[in-house]
C-alpha cells in the first residue's frame, strides 16, 4: 500500500487542499533550493501544484512528477503544456529510475500518506545525485492546523468513531515536531535541517470549507460517506455551528502550519 489518501475527483480535491497546496509550493522551493539546468523529481504530485510552480522557474532543465493516483496523473497530464515536465505513474517507495537520476527531490504534502514513509525518503535519497537535495513537507495536523483541528473536534465530540477518527488525523506518520528530521537522518541524509512554514486558509462561506469533505474528499470525507443520513445531518449542523462561532456565514481565515525537511545526499 503505497498511500492512504482518498480521492475520487481532481477537481474536489483542489477544492480540500490543493488550492493551499499553491500556496505552499513556492515556500517550499525556497526552503529547499533549486538552480538552473537541474533535473527535479516531484514525489505525490497530486494535481500539479509543487510541478506547476517548478515549471515557473524558466532555468530548470526538467522536471519529473510521479504519483500514485492515476486520477491525479491524468489530471496534471491534461493540464501540463511544458516540455520539460514528464508526468508518469509511480510508487514513492519504488521510484521507476536509476540510481542517482536527479539534483533533487522534493515532496509536498506526501509523506504523511504513505505507510511505509522511511521507505520513500530512501528511495528519494537512491534517486538523487551525491551533493543534491532531499525535501519533503507535510502539515502538522495535530496543532498546526486550526481550521481542520475545528472540524474533527466537532465530529470527536459526537461519538466514538468521530474521537478514533481524530486520532488517526492528529497522529499520521511524519507530522510530529522532529519526526520526519529523525527520519531523514536515519535514512542516511546529511546536514539535515528542519523549519516550519505557514500560510493561510481563507474560505468564502461554510460551504466553501465543509462542501468538498461533505461529498467525500480526502480523509474526512471518507468517514463522512460512511454515515446515514441522520448523522450526517447532525455532524453537518454540528460543524457549521463551529465554523459560524455565533456569527452570520461568510469569510474565514485560518492560519496553517507545515513542517519542513531538507537533507544533503553525501
Amino acid at each position: 500500500m503505497a498511500s492512504s489518501f482518498n480521492v475520487h475527483d481532481a477537481d474536489g480535491y483542489d477544492r480540500i487542499m490543493g488550492r493551499w497546496s499553491r500556496k505552499l509550493a513556492p515556500l517550499f522551493i525556497d526552503f529547499a533550493g533549486i538552480a538552473d539546468g537541474e533535473k527535479v523529481l516531484d514525489v505525490g504530485c497530486g494535481t500539479g501544484s509543487l510541478t506547476f510552480a517548478l515549471a515557473g522557474h524558466p532555468g530548470l532543465g526538467q522536471i519529473t512528477a510521479i504519483d500514485y493516483s492515476p486520477v491525479f496523473v491524468e489530471a496534471v497530464s491534461r493540464r501540463n503544456t511544458d516540455p520539460r515536465v514528464n508526468i508518469r505513474q509511480a510508487d514513492a517507495c519504488a521510484l521507476p529510475f536509476e540510481d542517482a537520476a536527479f539534483d533533487r527531490a522534493m515532496a509536498l504534502l506526501v509523506l504523511h500518506f504513505v505507510p511505509e514513509a522511511g521507505k520513500a525518503v530512501s528511495e528519494m535519497r537512491r534517486v538523487v545525485r551525491p551533493g543534491g537535495m532531499v525535501a519533503a513537507v507535510v502539515w502538522d495536523h495535530l496543532g498546526g492546523m486550526p481550521g481542520m483541528r475545528m472540524m474533527v473536534d466537532t465530529v470527536a465530540a459526537l461519538g466514538e468513531a468521530g474521537r478514533q477518527l481524530r486520532n488517526r488525523y492528529c497522529f499520521q506518520p511524519m507530522m510530529q515536531p522532529g519526526e520526519m528530521k529523525q527520519t531523514f537522518v536515519q535514512q542516511g541524509l546529511a546536514e539535515v535541517m528542519e523549519a516550519q512554514l505557514m500560510i493561510r486558509m481563507d474560505y468564502e462561506n461554510f460551504d466553501d470549507y465543509w462542501g468538498p469533505i461533505a461529498a467525500g474528499e480526502g480523509p474526512l470525507g471518507k468517514y463522512m460517506v460512511t454515515l446515514g443520513a441522520e448523522e450526517r445531518a447532525r455532524i453537518d449542523a454540528a460543524v457549521r455551528d463551529a465554523y459560524e462561532a455565533g456569527r452570520p456565514d461568510g469569510p474565514r481565515s485560518f492560519a496553517n502550519v507545515a513542517w519542513a525537511v531538507r537533507g544533503v545526499v553525501p
